[in-house]
């Protein structure tokens, strides 16, 4: 839209430099303010809003984890929560581009802190390939019980059996497809199409939804569903005119192994991810993966031994970063229970976040680590 408004304002200024308007004009953004154009610029605009307006989106809800216009036939299909392998060896990933919202979190105190995404998908009946699937940690069923989501992974450390046991929990553990591919058999498990046929093996694998038809889980949301995660804008959140605000252009992240790090595009008004020093590009469309909205969580972990841990996720009033925009400001996050949905407070007003239209990056960053957070 901002895209669109741009482009009719220099029109406008197009016009009127071709109609003789000799007054120089030393930017668009003073063109827009100057009293002789004022008007021109509000006719050049009104058809835009009015196309935003009056955009037709019949059959159409606004998603709950983006709050984009998505098919109402969606409207209470749980999402999936899938665990995908941040090794180098793993990329490039296939369908994380397409997640709602990607989580990433340290995997292992090992290996120089290796992360590992979990991705929310909301309509994950048009996954063509996503993956590849690695195991879980007992955080990730905290996590996806916040979503109401089904937690897709293979396998995990033996502690991970109480979490499955759980009331709230649902999850596909393994028998996802397999993709010739060239690599360790660990790189080569993906979720695809229902009836996906490897032929170089000569199997055909179950999709989603025979998965979803031979289990005891609906595709709908069920009791457990706690209703909207995040509270969405009615208007663009921008911070630009907040002094408490700080710049947030790069933000470096203290994950050694993967060199997890996000920058703000201008142009796209969005933040790119940057892993292993290259951006981070899907494999099947080439997209971009990037994000509207990026949350940061200062939050502590327990070692359970031999590398594995749980963050303390349940936890209150500990600090974080919302950033958007260009522009970070301090939060206080609070998580009330093992399901329930973590929740964002402005650190200056005490209010609650509302958050911007589009894709979501959060981030649980070790305590001990936190300090290390880069953001200029």
């Amino acid at each position: 839209m901002k895209k669109k408004v741009l482009a009719a304002i220099l029109i406008a200024v197009g016009v009127l430099t071709g109609c003789g308007n000799t007054e120089p004009i030393s930017s668009p953004i003073q063109t827009v303010e100057a009293e002789p154009i004022a008007t021109d610029i509000q006719e050049v605009e009104q058809p835009g809003a009015t196309e935003e307006v009056n955009e037709n989106h019949d059959g159409m809800y606004r998603s709950e984890l983006t709050n984009e216009w998505i098919d109402e036939s969606l409207k209470d299909q749980r999402p999936i929560a899938v665990m995908v392998d941040n090794e180098k060896t793993a990329l490039p990933h296939f369908g994380v581009a397409d997640a709602d919202v990607v989580y990433e979190i340290m995997n292992s105190t090992l290996n120089d802190r290796i992360t590992r995404f979990m991705v929310v998908v909301k309509d994950w009946d048009k996954i063509e390939q996503l993956g590849s699937i690695r195991s879980a940690r007992p955080t990730n069923f905290m996590l996806a019980a916040e979503w109401n989501a089904v937690l897709c992974h293979d396998g995990g450390p033996f502690f991970i059996n109480d979490w499955v046991a759980k009331d709230y929990s649902a999850n596909f553990s393994g028998g996802f497809a397999r993709y010739s591919n060239g690599k360790a058999a660990e790189f080569t498990e993906y979720i695809t199409y229902d009836k996906y046929t490897n032929t170089q093996k000569g199997k055909t694998y179950d999709g989603l939804k025979q998965r979803f038809e031979s289990s005891r889980y609906t595709t709908t949301y069920n009791d457990y569903y706690q209703g909207p995660h995040f509270k969405f804008a009615d208007a663009e959140v921008t911070f630009a005119d907040r002094n408490d605000a700080i710049s947030a252009t790069t933000i470096e992240l203290p994950f050694k192994h993967n060199g997890s790090t996000l920058k703000y595009n201008e142009e796209t008004g969005t933040y790119d991810y940057y892993e292993y020093g290259s951006a981070h590009k899907d494999a099947a469309s080439g997209e971009q993966l990037t994000f509207e909205n990026v949350i940061l969580q200062d939050t502590t972990f327990a070692d359970l031994g031999e590398g594995y841990l749980i963050y303390n996720a349940i936890d209150s009033g500990r600090s974080g970063y919302y950033i958007t925009e260009g522009k970070a400001i301090e939060v206080n996050w609070t998580k009330s229970s093992e399901n329930a949905i973590t929740h964002y407070y402005d650190a200056k007003t005490g209010e609650e976040i509302e958050v911007n239209t589009g894709k979501t990056y959060i981030s649980l960053i070790p305590s001990d680590g936190w300090n290390n957070v880069v953001i200029k």
